[in-house]
């Protein structure tokens, strides 16, 4: 028999789907990431009108039938969205860096509360022309996906790299000591280090107040996105924009 869902919901991405459909990938509350069917939404807007946006948080309705992998979207009721302040280039970038990076980065069908929340933050804040709530994200979800590695330490030698100059590859894990520092390797200053843990510590509304310098949080989504595909064997679309702003 089919089964009718509800849940909060956060759309990630959509797709042609046949002549008049789309598909759509959308992060839930309570199921993780699913993909669904929006019949006629290319010809009719009635029921899904402005919702089909990325990063837009609703509350999703589908139906899901046995044995079926995609289900049936009936309903999404916008609960906030990207599109209530204007959306420049800059804005554009990060809401589509964190759509890649959910859709990418979740298996399917696996509830992850945490990373929702820290979607629910990270994507409102962007805007004003900081990226912090960008660097903010992409770091928060590399520690809950376990893959941050421990910036104090070499990770060759096992020396303490405090107050230092720490450096990463994008072929290994962790970071180095200047002397085990591989070939190609690039730097992660002791302050960015220190604006990384500082951003572990503090609220994203705290931290907007007094963000980090331009360069550190420059340094910092290099450092993380070479990290996030590294782990993802594969590139992310949408950092090569941000790595150029």
């Amino acid at each position: 028999m089919p089964a009718a869902h509800q849940s909060e919901a956060i759309v990630l991405r959509t797709w042609p789907f046949g002549e008049a459909d789309l598909m759509v990938a959308f992060f839930t509350r309570e199921q993780g990431l699913v993909r669904g069917v929006a019949r006629h939404a290319m010809r009719s807007r009635r029921r899904f009108g402005g919702a089909l946006e990325p990063m837009t948080h609703v509350r999703a309705a589908w139906t899901e039938r046995p044995k079926q992998d995609v289900v049936r979207l009936d309903r999404f009721e916008i609960l906030w969205s990207p599109l209530r302040d204007p959306v420049d280039y800059r804005r554009a970038a990060g809401l589509a860096f964190l759509a890649e990076i959910l859709e990418s980065a979740l298996p399917e069908r696996a509830p992850e509360d945490d990373i929702f929340r820290l979607s629910l933050v990270a994507a409102p804040a962007l805007g004003g022309g900081s990226l912090l709530p960008v660097t903010y994200f992409a770091l928060w979800i590399t520690r809950l996906l376990g893959w941050m590695p421990d910036l104090n330490t070499c990770a060759v030698t096992g020396a303490s790299v405090r107050g230092e100059t720490a450096y990463y590859s994008p072929l290994r894990d962790g970071v180095t000591c200047a002397r085990a520092r591989p070939s190609g390797s690039l730097p992660l200053t002791a302050e960015t280090i220190a604006a990384a843990h500082r951003i572990f510590q503090h609220s994203l509304p705290t931290l907007l107040q007094d963000s980090p310098a331009m360069p550190v949080l420059q340094q910092l989504r290099r450092f993380v996105v070479s990290t996030l595909e590294r782990h993802l064997e594969e590139r992310l679309r949408s950092a090569r924009a941000l790595l150029t702003l």
